[in-house]
């Protein structure tokens, strides 16, 4: 049997993480602008979610790896701008929060089916490209699927390991 590309990486799995959407105990999310500024709202949006929770462990490595994923949707999954205004559906762009007891996890909607890749770039000096190094880096593991019925597009997501509060 042959192997797809896809297989070469490892992280990016189908689904989201084994954790029991039932047992949630918080969950927000907020609509983006498909416009730069959204990636700070995005981070005032999570400081004051995650203030809200009690998360201070994790508090930087989440707002970093949020920065990152919502620059990737509207860099590489957002319409130029005549489309996106024209989008019936709404919002492009969707960030979600969601808190079990020992884990975090934040996912960003985006209306692009295209797999998000890491860039092999040997220049560390360049600006873009390594975005999905540092969500590697700073979250405990992360990947994306794309979404079903109505929606379309996908879901990246990441998961944070919190400290027990005890």
């Amino acid at each position: 049997m042959g192997t797809n590309g896809s297989t070469m990486l490892k992280p990016l799995r189908q689904g989201l993480p084994p954790l029991d959407p039932a047992a949630v105990s918080n969950a927000a999310s907020c609509a983006l602008p498909a416009r730069y500024e959204a990636v700070r709202e995005a981070r005032r949006f999570t400081r004051r979610t995650l203030g809200q929770w009690d998360v201070g462990d994790r508090f930087d490595d989440v707002c970093l790896v949020v920065s990152e994923l919502v620059t990737n949707a509207l860099r590489h999954a957002v319409p130029g701008e005549t489309d996106c205004l024209a989008a019936p559906q709404g919002p492009a762009v969707r960030l979600h929060l969601m808190r079990w007891t020992g884990r975090l996890v934040c996912a960003v909607r985006d209306p692009s089916h295209e797999t998000p890749t890491p860039r092999d770039s040997d220049d560390f000096s360049a600006e873009s490209g390594r975005g999905l190094f540092l969500v590697d880096s700073f979250s405990d593991s992360w990947g994306w699927h794309p979404l079903a019925g109505t929606l379309s597009g996908k879901v990246v997501w990441a998961l944070f390991r919190l400290q027990s509060a005890e």
